[in-house]
């Protein structure tokens, strides 16, 4: 009898041990899954504004563009990665656009909108192909426009004009993607994370400081380009 009891009795011990390795291994777990992270809480939006001096725009400008140095800010401001997490990145911009952009960005930062980097275009020697493919969002260039005719200046020129995820948002020139990576993306009906589209978080952001949408070309869309100018 008092061996059939005490096989009866409730294994309390056991079941206590089980809530411990849940407690200590099963909070952890959930706390890495992707979705976990997204919603996780982001620090601050910060942005700051500071002059910017000939030696840093490096190859990006010399004499000759039609805006120098003086008219131009460097600004700083944290975005959301692809990894969700957040980051600090550089734009070059005309000081008169400056507000708007900080304006922008506060709101992509806001609704999580992804960016692979951003840092200015002298750290690819001004070469805006290589900015390109490396997925750089990008601002001020004292360059030429890719167009046919005579040679213009790009908005990029004056510091109105950014380009955003240029990989998840080629420039389609002749029906040929640009960059090379960014042929992935031409389908645009496939939404992805940090792709432009008609009213969608990105686009709304800049039309919101009254900045057009280089995607509405129909001849060659730009889809990652936005300008104060609409050029």
């Amino acid at each position: 009898m008092s061996a059939i009891s005490l096989d009866r009795r409730p294994r309390r011990p056991r079941l206590r041990s089980l809530l411990v390795i849940l407690a200590l291994f099963g909070t952890p777990f959930i706390a890495s899954t992707p979705a976990t992270a997204a919603n996780s809480p982001l620090p601050a939006f910060t942005s700051s504004v500071s002059p910017v001096s000939a030696a840093q725009l490096g190859r990006t400008w010399r004499p000759g563009c039609p805006v120098g140095p003086n008219q131009l800010r460097l600004l700083h401001l944290r975005y959301v990665g692809f990894d969700a997490k957040a980051r600090v990145g550089t734009l070059v911009v005309n000081a008169s656009v400056a507000t708007a952009v900080i304006h922008v960005f506060a709101d992509l930062y806001a609704r999580r909108f992804p960016l692979h980097s951003m840092i200015p275009e002298s750290a690819f020697g001004g070469k805006d192909p290589a900015s390109m493919a490396a997925d750089n969002t990008s601002g001020f260039n004292c360059r030429y426009a890719v167009a046919t005719g005579p040679k213009q200046w790009s908005v990029h020129a004056y510091g109105e004009a950014i380009d955003v995820n240029p990989v998840q948002n080629p420039y389609v020139f002749s029906g040929v993607a640009q960059p090379v990576n960014g042929k992935a993306y031409a389908n645009r009906s496939d939404v992805r994370p940090g792709m432009a589209e008609p009213r969608g978080v990105l686009t709304n952001a800049f039309a919101s400081v009254g900045w057009s949408w280089g995607g509405r070309w129909a001849a060659s869309p730009d889809y990652q380009h936005f300008s104060a100018t609409g050029g």
